[in-house]
């Protein structure tokens, strides 16, 4: 990415804005781990997206004819411990800003920022302290009305700022291929190297191994490896037991290069073959996830994706001989979240769980192009149910992709990745 498309994406939300409104975007902070030990510091995705800039507390200042931004000020002392500082002539230079001031300024200005706007955009529940803050600010303008001052009346999420993140240029599009190049590298290792008798933290190792060589951040998540009746936690990160022969192993992970994630899901055998229950129970999975990916097309409904997904699965229920209703029947009863119990799809960007809507007015949104989102269906047999044959007891599967949508021709960007069991079995012998 370079600073000629973070002026574009700056002069692009300029053109949004009305007469009377500001836009305020806010860097991330330090997070604090334990004591005075800091968490490895991401930046705000929506300050990153309009900045490209990766230290924390900044503030961007955004008005139609105007732009603005406030940055640590320069400090030798404080340099040597946490290293160099853009500054503020820097930060002008590179944005091609109106001006700019160091964060030690910002209540110095604050009026003359929010005075006499009548809108402030601003995503609030990032920080309350903040909020409050702001809130406290724009009544106190609000009470100057006889020196012919005011402040925001209006305080509005800026939606638009998320619409735009919602479809990938070609250079965003660019880093989500290389962050799933990387992703593909560390999955590969793992249905390669791992074998009965080693840690599911060692397979997470591997893979934090993989990404932070070939210059990823890390993980844009946490890394989950589920082996056994694990995988039938969803969000399970733990990531603390044995692998043992006979079971199979989920691992849910994707590298973020860039501040673009991939995120990816995929299963295979600690040992050398699927088992029999196994391998049925994942090609029900496997065939609804690669009806989805080429149903993938613009113009079709998210809910869509989920519903033939969700149609499909119970059809592979229903010939494993687990649901035993009719089709429609189970549908309209929803017997079939014992099995599969969240949705098939979300967008995917510098979050993994990127911005965007999925609802308009109660209706389904249709996909566009431009768009990249997941398709990830799942089954998972509960181990303490009795309900359910003991033989298929303590099987998670969940099968996950990343596709660009582009017409009627979807795009897998994770497609390099096996999902084939005889792909997946030919690693492991």
């Amino acid at each position: 990415m370079t600073h000629t498309l973070y002026r574009e994406r700056l002069a692009e939300v300029q053109k949004k804005l009305k007469d009377g409104e500001v836009l305020i975007v806010f860097a991330a902070s330090h997070l604090i781990r334990n004591r005075d030990v800091e968490y490895k510091f991401r930046q705000d995705s929506d300050y990153y997206y309009l900045t490209g800039l990766d230290e924390s507390d900044g503030i961007l200042i955004l008005k139609n004819s105007y732009k603005s931004i406030f940055v640590l000020p320069k400090d030798k002392e404080k340099e040597i411990w946490t290293g160099i500082r853009i500054g503020k002539e820097k930060a002008k230079e590179l944005l091609n800003l109106d001006e700019s001031f160091d964060t030690t300024e910002w209540e110095s200005k604050l009026d003359e920022i929010l005075v006499n706007q009548y809108t402030l955009y601003h995503f609030f529940g990032k920080n309350l302290v903040r909020d409050a803050k702001l809130i406290e600010w724009i009544h106190s303008l609000n009470q100057r009305s006889r020196e012919g001052k005011f402040g925001p009346r209006r305080i509005e999420s800026p939606d638009f700022l998320h619409w735009m993140r919602m479809f990938k240029s070609p250079a965003e599009i660019d880093a989500l291929r290389e962050s799933a190049r990387i992703t593909a590298l560390g999955h590969e290792r793992l249905m390669r190297e791992s074998k009965p008798g080693m840690y599911e933290y060692e397979l997470e190792a591997i893979l934090e191994s993989e990404y932070l060589k070939h210059g990823a951040w890390g993980g844009g998540y946490g890394h989950i490896v589920a082996s056994g009746k694990n995988a039938t936690i969803l969000h399970y990160t733990s990531n603390n037991c044995k692998l043992n022969d006979g079971e199979l192993v989920l691992v849910d992970s994707g590298a973020e290069k860039g501040y673009y994630t991939a995120d990816v899901t995929r299963n295979f055998p600690v040992g050398k073959k699927f088992s029999s229950e196994q391998r049925a129970v994942y090609e029900v999975v496997l065939k609804a996830q690669k009806e989805a990916v080429s149903n993938t097309k613009e113009g079709v409904e998210f809910v869509a994706i989920h519903n033939q997904v969700v149609r499909t699965l119970v059809e592979g229920l229903k010939d494993l001989g687990l649901l035993r209703d009719s089709i429609d029947s189970i549908l309209e009863q929803e017997t079939f979240k014992k099995y599969y119990m969240h949705r098939t799809s979300h967008y995917l960007g510098m979050d993994v769980h990127d911005v965007g809507t999925y609802y308009q007015n109660g209706s389904s949104k249709k996909l566009e192009s431009g768009q990249v989102i997941t398709i990830e269906p799942g089954l998972y047999f509960d181990p303490t149910d009795l309900e359910i044959p003991e033989k298929f007891r303590g099987i998670g599967i969940r099968i996950e992709d990343d596709v660009l949508v582009q017409g009627s021709n979807p795009l897998n960007l994770t497609s390099m990745i096996p999902k084939e069991i005889d792909e997946i079995e030919s690693r492991k012998n």
